[in-house]
């Protein structure tokens, strides 16, 4: 039977574990009632009352009173979450975008005021430069974080929060988490990191000084392309917020269905970011090489301005560069999809993390190319490279461009 200090990340001396264990242990345990060792799936809606139910508060998370409140499969996540992200707490929601839109609710109010990465997410984006402003009266400013300066230079006297993804969605842009720490601590502001692009395994935000670190699950924690989920990794107080005001009240639950597949998902995180960081190196380079590539932005290559900051930033020896790079053809819009049409392990679809490859053309009408660089103005790919063989990716990048006549 699986100890008890497992479950706390530490073994019977005391000594924590490592981050492949974690990832096999934590959240998991024997079941009480058939000793399965493995956690059940609990698709209850509900839950059995004490005998008298006057005193209870009906918007508690603590017990399991409504799904909607919380249940099972979402604490045993959100308890190895946190401890692979280095944070006191995590709320698990149903969704990335659900997890970014329930830390800017709860630690922003009318009349404060956030900095954020001039590239994001795109939901990221459309919050903070036009919902919450608009909606919530809840002032914003978008600077280039990857020069601290810059984000020292937008703090006001109301600046609740600065918020920056790294590496950015969808240019490779890294920014400097430690940086950024001091600058927002030094407002009285928080930070929170969009760790997505990285995943704990590759960089921990929490270490580096961040308030509140924010995981898309959809992506590399789950892993097989099969569920929605998102996570937010902080203080209690901050989760407690959370939780009351996102979860309860706005209903961002996650399935109980979703948090066992991502949990189970999560187990072989380390074993896939290994691959994932290696094969996406190895395909950089050889695109990098060939004169028909324009320019590839991976901050493993050494030719990324921000190379050596991404590299600074890494959790352990073993991590690396993520699975995620853009590059762009030298060719025209048709160009770029005649490539795409001739690929066949590639997958053309969005997302990324998953098992198999994903490729997606971003063409040169995208609502925030103005915030990009000049280099991705004429059209680019993102790829999220996957778990095929290496070599199998490059022969098909090869024969697609031949065929492609490029």
């Amino acid at each position: 039977m699986t100890s008890d200090l497992v479950h706390h990340g530490e073994s019977f001396d005391g000594t924590p574990l490592g981050f492949a264990t974690k990832s096999i242990h934590l959240g998991n345990g024997v079941d009480a009632e058939t000793g399965a060792i493995r956690r059940p799936i609990t698709l209850a809606n509900a839950y059995a009352l004490p005998y008298d139910p006057s005193d209870i508060n009906w918007s508690s998370s603590d017990t399991n009173l409504y799904a909607r409140n919380g249940h099972p499969n979402q604490r045993y996540l959100e308890a190895k979450l946190a401890n692979l992200e280095g944070t006191e707490d995590a709320v698990v929601l149903a969704s990335g975008v659900a997890a970014l839109a329930a830390t800017f609710t709860t630690v922003l109010n009318r009349g404060d005021h956030a900095v954020f990465s001039d590239t994001t997410y795109v939901a990221a984006y459309r919050l903070l430069n036009q919902i919450l402003p608009e909606k919530y009266g809840i002032e914003t400013s978008i600077v280039d974080s990857s020069d601290a300066r810059n984000i020292a230079k937008a703090i006001r006297p109301n600046t609740k929060l600065v918020h920056i993804e790294t590496p950015a969605n969808p240019t490779l842009k890294v920014t400097d988490i430690e940086a950024a720490a001091t600058i927002a601590h030094e407002a009285g502001a928080l930070l929170s990191v969009d760790n997505t692009f990285n995943s704990p395994f590759n960089v921990r935000p929490a270490d580096l000084g961040a308030d509140i670190v924010i995981e898309s699950l959809t992506k590399y924690v789950n892993g097989h392309g099969d569920a929605l989920g998102g996570a937010i990794a902080t203080r209690k107080e901050i989760t407690d917020q959370i939780r009351f005001t996102y979860q309860v009240n706005y209903g961002g639950i996650i399935s109980p269905f979703n948090a066992w597949l991502i949990n189970r998902g999560s187990v072989t995180l380390p074993l896939r970011m290994r691959q994932h960081n290696a094969s996406a190196l190895a395909v950089a380079r050889h695109l990098e090489s060939l004169p028909q590539v324009r320019f590839v932005a991976y901050p493993g290559l050494e030719s990324h301005p921000h190379h050596e900051v991404a590299a600074r930033q890494l959790a352990r020896p073993d991590a690396g560069f993520g699975g995620v790079l853009a590059f762009g053809l030298d060719t025209d819009h048709d160009g770029h999809n005649r490539f795409v049409s001739k690929l066949n392990v590639i997958t053309s679809a969005v997302s990324l993390g998953h098992d198999e490859s994903l490729i997606v053309f971003l063409g040169e009408d995208d609502e925030r190319q103005y915030l990009y660089p000049q280099e991705f103005h004429r059209g680019f790919f993102r790829l999220a490279v996957g778990l095929e063989d290496t070599d199998d990716l490059i022969r098909d990048t090869d024969h697609a461009l031949a065929e492609a006549g490029l």
